[in-house]
């Protein structure tokens, strides 16, 4: 498996864009196989942090021995855009990653993406959790095979320490109340916090919106100001890091937790293959759990919320059949059992491999854990729409205000909704 790397795009895509009047672009994937393999390329970030590529990839070329996979890498903060590029430019990568859909929505309706709605047939509409979100009208123009979805993480010793049983069931009242008595100093003066908040706005507004049955692009927040006096509470409580701090800092969650310096933590389910990986590599000892996210409501359901990743033929593709072909396998239960070998929780789920998931070495197994695997609904973390990333924008920086204490969260709610009506809606 050989690595193009960002540096051969551009000098590929520009080569394209030269030559666009005449024969049109060249690509990676205009060069000729090896040892008479057939050449699939794949763009991704990251590759050498993003483990879940080399273990597809390796798996399907063990299934494949004439397919050689070569991954398009692309810095992680770059990704969106580095794409966008390469698909204006007429790139010919046959595999493209869809890392949110936001950007699938963008790519799809610009026409750069093959139909594969076959594809997604053979593999089962029912069958692939996010799949919605890559419904275009009733057609398919990519396939998810990972998804996401937001829990809570729990250090089991410090609640032991304090007395308390495992978060089960918890509202966000509980929550709170439980993170302030697990928030303790030590005799060193060391600070153990019950809880750490993350700085991104997802912890206050995506629950939000998906536990109000709400729409982010409305323009209308109220339903926000239940979560923000939640997170604003539990920070003026000290039961965690302040958001300036944190921010300042530039503080790592998997530090928080892993340094035994939070109790709780609301993360998404990606960080499962992180600490799996951390334990075993010596780095934490933490006996760590999973919960279900705290709830609004009290009526056993639990509402969440998750961003699937998907595959997609780029429309240029020099290897279509040969794309489909991938995808097909990726979402599938092969795809499904080679990711959720490494902790990394699949968009196709069954008890097959909802089991082997639990198996895997340092993975806790009380009925808990299990069950916060398997909320009851998981809204998208963002809307697919035209309007998104516009939005996006708007609430991050209202967010950052009102966390700051520079806009009360009256203040900021309205402020949202003012901009995002006239600077995202045009009302």
């Amino acid at each position: 498996m050989k690595r193009t790397t960002l540096a051969a795009i551009a000098l590929a895509v520009t080569a394209g864009l030269g030559l666009a009047g005449c024969s049109g672009a060249a690509g990676p994937a205009d060069q000729p196989a090896a040892n008479g393999k057939t050449k699939l390329t794949v763009s991704v970030w990251n590759y050498e942090g993003t483990p879940e590529f080399k273990a597809l990839f390796d798996s399907y070329e063990a299934a494949n021995p004439n397919i050689d996979i070569e991954p398009v890498d692309i810095l992680a903060d770059d990704y969106p855009q580095k794409v966008t590029t390469m698909l204006a430019g007429g790139d010919t990568t046959d595999v493209l990653t869809m890392k949110n859909v936001i950007d699938y929505s963008r790519y799809a309706s610009n026409g750069q993406l093959q139909e594969i709605g076959d594809v997604v047939d053979k593999v089962g509409k029912d069958k692939l959790a996010g799949l919605d979100a890559f419904d275009m009208n009733g057609k398919y123009y990519a396939a998810p095979y990972r998804q996401d979805f937001w829990l809570l993480y729990y250090n089991k010793d410090l609640l032991k320490a304090a007395g308390v049983e495992d978060p089960k069931d918890l509202t966000w009242d509980e929550y709170t109340a439980l993170a302030k008595k697990l928030t303790t100093t030590g005799a060193d003066g060391k600070k153990v916090y019950g809880t750490y908040h993350h700085i991104w706005r997802s912890v206050v507004e995506a629950i939000s919106a998906a536990q109000n049955g709400q729409d982010q692009n409305s323009g209308d927040y109220g339903y926000f100001e239940d979560q923000y006096n939640t997170a604003l509470d539990l920070q003026k409580s000290g039961a965690t890091l302040d958001f300036g701090t944190a921010k300042s800092q530039k503080t790592s969650y998997r530090t928080m937790f892993e340094t035994g310096q939070a109790a709780m933590m609301p993360m998404g389910t990606w960080y499962i293959a992180g600490i799996l990986q951390a334990k075993k590599d010596g780095k934490t000892n933490v006996n760590w759990g999973l919960a279900p996210m705290p709830q609004k409501n009290d009526d056993g359901k639990v509402t969440t919320f998750g961003s699937p990743t998907a595959f997609a033929v780029n429309k240029n593709a020099v290897h279509s059949d040969e794309a489909k072909k991938f995808i097909e396998w990726a979402s599938g239960e092969e795809g499904a059992k080679a990711i959720s070998k490494i902790g990394v929780v699949p968009a196709l789920q069954n008890d097959a491999v909802k089991d082997a998931y639990f198996k895997l070495d340092g993975m806790p197994t009380d009925e808990l854990s299990k069950k916060a695997f398997t909320p009851d609904t998981t809204a998208l973390e963002m809307p697919v729409s035209d309007k998104s990333a516009a939005t996006d924008k708007v609430l991050n920086q209202e967010h950052e205000l009102i966390m700051v204490g520079e806009r009360s969260v009256t203040d900021g709610i309205a402020e949202m909704g003012k901009r995002v009506k006239s600077e995202v809606l045009g009302q």
